[in-house]
């Protein structure tokens, strides 16, 4: 289980370190905002994501029936196949495209959702310095 602080909201939010624990990061939800956002703190830049990602991904995790391939990667870099990066900007996602909603920062969907998951006790996610996984509780 992935080991944060805060609840999650944009006064306390959750402090989680990536996968393989190389860097911390802080996520909040933001209802508030439409859409209704994931906003995730990298240093001081503010990525957003679709606050439905963390419903469609478990969903897509338990669909899965297995481990699958986080593959974090720059929106200006290929996403591997069959990882949770190609499929948070695939055209066959639920919302069709990209879930993160600022052009230029909308990849490393495989790099910040996957703690959140883990936090929220939606999914396993493993902790090696490369080429992590994820599958859903």
């Amino acid at each position: 289980m992935a080991k944060a602080t805060g609840d999650g909201t944009k006064g306390n939010p959750w402090v989680l370190t990536t996968p393989p624990g190389s860097s911390e990061f802080s996520a909040y939800r933001d209802t508030t905002l439409t859409p209704p956002t994931l906003v995730v703190q990298v240093g001081k830049t503010q990525v957003h994501y679709q606050l439905r990602c963390i419903e469609d991904l478990h969903r897509m995790l338990k669909d899965a029936g297995d481990w699958v391939p986080l593959g974090a990667a720059d929106e200006q870099k290929p996403a591997a196949e069959g990882t949770v990066e190609a499929w948070g900007r695939s055209p066959t996602n639920p919302v069709k495209g990209w879930y993160g909603l600022k052009k230029g920062l909308r990849g490393r969907f495989g790099n910040y959702l996957p703690p959140v998951l883990e936090v929220l006790g939606l999914a396993q996610v493993e902790h090696n310095p490369r080429n992590n996984r994820m599958r859903a509780k």
